[in-house]
């Protein structure tokens, strides 16, 4: 008879201490969350914080880092089920954010991780890496949703995903500024008048 597994798998764990993480960064902000009240918001000991990460910053790295695997995952599904652009943005649009990792629901959280990454020269690398990643994802998006419409690629879709990805981070600052101007849909709306000016629009 095989034994019932009664210790979390090491991707239980971490994905507890992500969800924690996330919760004590937003209450006591990231650098004055201890390693202490990361492991007891998730139920660990700080002996299981250390058996799954070196640090803090090696934590926050993972959290980045599993963000953009599960959010590559994510819209890599949407693209098989909507294959044009604008089915796929509408399919953005009505998304359940709820079943995102904790870097998905909370956008500030997320850049504000990324600004607390990017003060230490030496981990911009892996900053840069992961941008890259997400500058790919909105390439390919660009490349096959126009392909599964019959028309022509854009000219640059690497630039367009840049400015795709620069519209994103902008709106998300300016909502947090100012949300009375700035509606939680601005940036799917930049989008589709965006698909018109390159001619990605609906026949």
């Amino acid at each position: 008879m095989s034994r019932v597994r009664t210790r979390p798998t090491r991707g239980n764990t971490c994905e507890k201490l992500f969800e924690a993480a996330a919760q004590v960064f937003e209450e006591q902000g990231i650098g004055g969350a201890s390693i202490e009240a990361i492991a007891a918001a998730a139920g660990f000991t700080r002996g299981a914080f250390y058996s799954n990460f070196k640090s803090k910053d090696e934590l926050i790295i993972a959290m980045l880092e599993d963000h953009v695997e599960q959010s590559i995952r994510r819209n890599l599904d949407l693209l098989t089920r909507h294959r044009t652009l604008p089915d796929y943005l509408e399919a953005l649009r009505t998304m359940d954010r709820s079943r995102q990792d904790p870097l998905g629901r909370s956008p500030l959280l997320h850049m504000e991780m990324i600004l607390f990454v990017a003060r230490a020269e030496k981990r911009r690398p892996e900053l840069a890496k992961r941008l890259r990643a997400r500058r790919k994802l909105i390439a390919d998006i660009v490349v096959t949703t126009l392909r599964n419409s019959g028309r022509n690629g854009v000219h640059n879709p690497e630039w367009t995903a840049a400015i795709v990805l620069a519209l994103e981070d902008g709106f998300r600052l300016h909502r947090l500024i100012d949300p009375d101007t700035t509606p939680a849909d601005s940036f799917l709306r930049a989008i589709t008048d965006l698909q018109r000016a390159i001619g990605i629009s609906p026949a």
